[in-house]
């Protein structure tokens, strides 16, 4: 049995070993429910693989620049 205490706000922290075996991530869902003295733990919304990296998560609205959009070539030139 591993133990853990309770934040002023009521929160616990899961132990990590735990966590890990059940894979307990952010934004997982919790069920509590109170059995006669003890308070029972279920999961019951698992929150899949998150990406390990930032690529294709952002989206933006602006049209999309060429991979040989050459920005030199909105300078003028013909300053003297």
């Amino acid at each position: 049995m591993l133990l853990t205490s309770v934040t002023s706000k009521g929160q616990i922290t899961i132990p990590k070993t735990i966590r890990k075996q059940l894979g307990i991530r952010k934004g997982c869902k919790i069920q509590a429910t109170l059995v006669g003295d003890h308070i029972e733990l279920h999961l019951s919304e698992v929150i899949h693989e998150q990406p390990t990296t930032g690529f294709a998560m952002l989206k933006s609205n602006r049209t999309a620049v060429p991979a040989d959009f050459d920005p030199a070539g909105l300078l003028n030139h013909d300053r003297t």
